[in-house]
């Protein structure tokens, strides 16, 4: 199973490690200062992945609530993706769960675009520092509802697990 476990120096290795037992693959993106992301994906053609965000924040955030209670954190992610009432539609969001847990918030959305299958998402988003900065987590499970049964619940799992150590 995955466990992902984060530093802010070595988490990039400690997640590869614990998904290449999955035999999942790696794709970095180039940092560009304040932000950097890694994904992991299964070696056969899917739309289910497991992203990892790190962003920097300000000095002023230094926990999960300087955001705000995680149902309106929750509710302004989820609408701010929401394009279902636009005329012709565009992509449905929906809020399915979102709960605070060990100073973690843990969200559970779907999104679908008009004529496409429903994505479900599972995001963990925490914030540590790194000794000069603040920085903020998100790692981000999805996959669409035809791969449910292969990879929903280890996506799920996985997220998660999310822990910094």
């Amino acid at each position: 199973m995955f466990q992902l476990a984060f530093t802010a120096c070595s988490f990039p290795a400690i997640v590869s490690y614990a998904l290449a037992a999955n035999d999942w693959q790696l794709g970095a993106g180039e940092p560009n200062g304040f932000k950097s992301i890694t994904a992991f994906y299964p070696q056969e053609a899917s739309s289910s992945s497991v992203s990892v965000v790190i962003t920097g924040l300000g000095p002023d955030f230094t926990r999960m609530e300087s955001f705000g209670k995680v149902e309106a954190f929750a509710d302004t992610l989820v609408s701010g993706l929401d394009r279902s009432w636009r005329r012709p539609p565009g992509v449905a969001a929906k809020l399915i769960d979102c709960k605070a847990s060990k100073g973690f918030y843990y969200i559970e959305y779907t999104l679908q675009n008009p004529g496409e299958s429903r994505k479900h998402l599972f995001s963990a988003i925490g914030m540590a520092s790194n000794g000069w900065y603040n920085r903020l987590y998100t790692v981000t499970g999805q996959f669409v509802e035809e791969e449910s049964e292969k990879y929903g619940s280890n996506i799920e799992k996985a997220v998660a697990s999310f822990r910094f150590i």
